[in-house]
């Protein structure tokens, strides 16, 4: 599995006890078996160990013979195996001796999802060693781990059954520009290396090499070449290509026989199906250290990778060394330090965009053994290159299992391969494909009459999305309109206007930006009836005499011009009344200029003047109450009409005073829905309507329109201040 990954993971197990006093006293097996171990041949060292305990006679160099056993056995993922063993130490006593038992029987129980079991070993850890982290690591691994289980991702995964065998396939990697083609690592039988891994006792790992038909079928899997130019007797991994697809990185690790085996980074260009002789890539790292498993920056002057060197964080660190040209070796690598690394392995790079790292580790609070994180690579204000607090990548991703060996598709969004030996797949570790669900949203709704609550049959609902598209829908007998997954997509925002003739225009919005599920969305909607009737504006007042519309009241007039720019095929009336405490002929001209002011007003705020039409009634339209309204203690019922007569009537003055109030009043009526504005004469100019208010005689605006640009720069003075502003045909209004 992983943990041999073509010896690209090198495990930092000592062998303990060996300066013990019994040392002098141990038996051949068990010198074998130590040597063995030292040198990560773990089947061998297992076996002698095995032959070695029942013939030991001296408990604690028997119980070290254990705790060695258990080891091979954890070291080889024989969690079955290995958590008995532990167990039967624990009778001993033995982890007083040798804590880091405890570590490891709670790490194996919470790989198994034996997550409370594992809480109080972790606990025990802790307390006899309280320096090492991965205990807390794996305590807090425990208490969140159902958290994570419920909370999965959109990813869906499968088993590539096809390319899998019962032996390990991990680390596939993209081999051409169409996609279609992936190499990966194998340690399949029939591997050009002749021996076994003294690792596993399975066959070294080659590159091997598989695509997809035009069905989308995986063909034959073959060797990567037959001349044994990339694969040799030693094992190769971990490939990875530029993004020109004609030049590919490798681990490959020398297998010397009895000796820890060191891996290197080589490089090889592929023409076609052919490869060059691959030489290794010149890193300023000595080379009794292995470092693999590459992954680069797309020009190729930035390479990431694993290593066991000296000065690390913990086991396996990632690090990162430059160039300044391709045709360069790399510099010294730096650590990236506590940011990624930690206690325990970070293996298995992967850079995306050359901005987001992705990387396996098992010593970060995770769901098992290695567990797949992303950070994102960024450069702060002075220019210093720092990496964002790792991500876990989440279930299914991630497993109980180890999880690793991540790549994305170079043109999709959410696409591509990883490994794993989770439960349930065809052998150790197989590689798995992942895409992302599609988020599909739908929308839909109700038009309604507000009066009635009735479907309406007809309306029209015109929908306008932030990526610029529109679409229309048309409401059925049952009031329903709908859009579909095509129409509304993920991460954008939605405007929607409804209309139907006899209606005012009512508009709403929606929105998927944020949004990580498919949803069926609902937006119903009412429409008001246009009114035959006057509709009231709020309270507008007035000087005495006076028809200036003052400031403090044009935001009373804000919800006739949304109704008006909503609505923009209405014509309306405004009316104006006054009361009856002046002469009919200084009321009806009174009356007049007043609702020519608002409909001055109107014009300033873009309202086309075709649809305004004023009209001053004077106090010819007494107002007819419609509810009940209580001013100056006094309540006017619904229905009465607020006659001369009526007004002589009330019990003081300051009701009288109430009612001429009520009287005083600005309406706006509907008089057609069908306005199209004019089209502009062709070739013409049309003039801009400019109106200049002035509040002293020492306030002067004055003007000049340039022929060319058709602009007009203005000084002008008000109140003592000078300044200048500009006017183009595109301007609304100005106000000063």
């Amino acid at each position: 599995m992983k943990k041999k990954i073509i010896l690209l993971i090198w495990i930092a197990v000592f062998v303990t006890g060996l300066t013990s006093p019994v040392e002098a006293q141990k038996n051949k097996k068990v010198e074998a078996a130590d040597q063995a171990f030292a040198n990560m041949m773990y089947t061998t060292a297992l076996k002698n160990y095995r032959k070695a305990y029942s013939k030991e006679k001296d408990k604690d160099e028997r119980n070290r013979i254990l705790y060695q056993t258990a080891e091979c056995y954890r070291i080889m993922n024989n969690y079955r195996m290995a958590e008995p063993t532990y167990r039967r130490l624990l009778t001993q006593k033995y982890e007083e001796k040798q804590p880091l038992l405890l570590l490891h029987l709670a790490d194996i129980l919470r790989y198994n999802g034996k997550y409370e079991q594992a809480i109080p070993f972790y606990q025990r850890f802790i307390e006899l060693q309280p320096e090492d982290e991965r205990g807390l690591v794996g305590l807090k691994s425990c208490q969140l781990a159902d958290s994570l289980s419920k909370s999965p991702t959109r990813h869906l995964i499968k088993n590539e059954k096809e390319i899998n065998t019962r032996y390990d396939e991990f680390s596939a990697t993209y081999a051409n520009t169409g996609y279609n083609e992936i190499i990966f690592t194998s340690n399949r039988n029939g591997s050009t290396g002749k021996g076994k891994d003294e690792w596993t006792q399975k066959c070294l790992s080659d590159l091997y090499y598989v695509k997809k038909d035009a069905k989308g079928k995986w063909t034959k899997v073959i060797k990567v070449d037959e001349e044994e130019v990339i694969n040799t007797a030693a094992n190769e991994g971990n490939p990875f290509f530029n993004s020109r697809f004609n030049v590919m990185y490798f681990t490959r690790c020398a297998t010397v026989p009895k000796k820890t085996n060191t891996c290197r980074i080589y490089s090889s260009k592929r023409t076609g199906r052919n490869f060059s002789e691959p030489i290794p890539v010149d890193i300023a790292v000595d080379s009794i250290y292995s470092i693999g498993q590459p992954t680069l920056s797309s020009d190729e002057l930035m390479i990431f990778f694993s290593s066991d060197m000296p000065n690390g964080k913990g086991g396996r660190d990632l690090w990162m060394a430059t160039r300044k040209r391709k045709t360069d070796g790399f510099g010294r690598p730096i650590n990236l330090g506590d940011s990624i690394n930690t206690a325990g392995d970070e293996l298995f790079p992967f850079l995306r965009y050359d901005t987001v790292l992705y990387f396996a580790s098992n010593g970060r609070v995770g769901l098992g053994g290695l567990d797949i994180f992303k950070a994102y690579f960024r450069t702060d204000e002075e220019g210093r290159k720092y990496f964002t607090q790792p991500v876990n990548m989440g279930v299914p991703l991630n497993s109980t299992s180890d999880d690793f060996g991540i790549v994305f598709h170079p043109e999709a969004e959410e696409e591509g391969f990883f490994a794993s030996n989770r439960q349930r797949g065809r052998g150790g570790d197989d590689i798995y494909s992942f895409i992302v669900e599609p988020v599909i949203f739908t929308l839909e709704g109700i038009v309604k009459d507000e009066s009635t609550l009735q479907p309406i049959t007809g309306a029209l609902v015109e929908m306008k999305v932030s990526d610029g598209s529109q679409h229309k829908s048309n409401t059925s007998e049952r009031g329903r309109y709908f859009f579909n997954q095509n129409q509304v997509k993920p991460n954008r925002n939605f405007e929607l206007t409804v209309s139907k003739e006899g209606y005012f225009t009512t508009t709403g919005s929606i929105s998927t930006i944020g949004m990580e599920s498919s949803k069926d969305l609902v937006l119903d909607f009412i429409l008001q009836p246009i009114p035959r009737k006057p509709i009231i504006l709020p309270e507008i007042l007035y000087d005495l005499s006076k028809w200036d519309l003052k400031p403090q009241y044009q935001d009373s007039l804000q919800g006739l011009i949304t109704i008006l720019e909503k609505n923009p095929n209405l014509i309306i009336e405004l009316a104006a009344h006054t009361d009856a405490r002046d002469t009919e002929e200084h009321n009806d001209t009174l009356s007049q200029k007043r609702a020519q002011s608002v409909v001055d007003y109107l014009v300033r705020r873009g309202i086309d003047p075709d649809r305004l039409v004023a009209k001053g009634y004077g106090e010819r339209v007494p107002r007819v109450i419609t509810r009940d309204i209580t001013k100056a203690g006094y309540t006017f019922k619904a229905g009465t009409r607020l006659t001369e007569s009526f007004i002589d009537s009330l019990p003081n003055r300051e009701v009288k005073e109430a009612a001429h109030q009520l009287n005083r009043r600005t309406e706006f009526t509907i008089i057609g829905t069908n306005f199209k504005p004019k089209p502009k004469p062709q070739g013409q100019q049309v003039a801009p309507k400019i109106e200049i208010v002035t509040s002293t005689p020492k306030n002067s605006v004055t003007y000049t329109l340039s022929a060319k640009k058709n602009r007009m720069l203005i000084p002008a003075s008000i109140d003592t201040y000078s300044l200048e502003f500009l006017y183009e045909p595109s301007t609304r209004y100005i106000s000063i």
